[in-house]
């Protein structure tokens, strides 16, 4: 129990980690069956989803491992230790195929909950010590099943996904502003600063001439 009294378990005592098998780029096709590649975890995924950026033939699908509603999809293989085991929740409604160095896990909590857990200081110190490889790092399902989670009530879990995605939206929202921003100070930054032959600048000299004008 931790100091608050919130309960404190393994990973793998409150679910089961399902190795994906298979699953290659050269077998995405333009519709099918939903499939998550472990690349795609890293560069196209947040914190959940409820779609599939690439399919598979039905056919394929079959062979393959896949990922149920409420799954976490975990990328693990990586150049870097801090994006290692970075995790994905699926809450799509159907089943989707999962490829090789990705592991399903498949739980009783909340998904959205253990999605956000997977960023915390917490989870990264206690993977530190499990990862293998030089220069392609990795992790093992077995070693993640060690790793210790808190375990709120389940109502509790979802209020803190919930809370945790009104963060994440309200961050996007910022950045998108600040992009905004930086965009629009280094238009002026370059409109006042490039100057014309008379040595002002060109926005400076259309303001003369229109000023001349009148």
């Amino acid at each position: 129990m931790s100091p608050a009294g919130v309960e404190f378990k393994k990973l793998g005592e409150v679910g089961t980690f399902i190795r994906g098998n298979g699953l290659q780029k050269k077998d995405f096709t333009d519709s099918g069956v939903g499939c998550i590649h472990y690349g795609q975890v890293h560069t196209h995924y947040g914190v959940w989803t409820t779609s599939t950026k690439t399919f598979v033939s039905p056919e394929m699908a079959a062979r393959l491992r896949r990922a149920r509603t409420g799954d976490l999809v975990i990328a693990t293989t990586s150049e870097d230790d801090e994006a290692l085991a970075k995790a994905v929740a699926w809450l799509g409604p159907e089943e989707v195929a999962i490829s090789g160095d990705a592991y399903i896990f498949r739980h009783e909590l909340d998904p959205k909950f253990v999605a956000y857990f997977f960023q915390t200081d917490q989870f990264q110190s206690q993977k530190k010590p499990h990862i293998t490889g030089t220069k392609v790092r990795r992790i093992s399902g077995e070693s993640l099943a060690t790793v210790r989670i808190p375990v709120p009530p389940l109502a509790v879990q979802q209020a803190i996904g919930q809370l945790l995605d009104n963060f994440t939206e309200l961050e996007a929202e910022l950045e998108a502003e600040l992009e905004a921003r930086r965009t629009q100070y280094e238009y002026y930054r370059n409109a006042l600063l490039t100057f014309g032959d008379g040595g002002l600048s060109k926005q400076a000299s259309k303001q003369a001439t229109s000023d001349g004008q009148r």
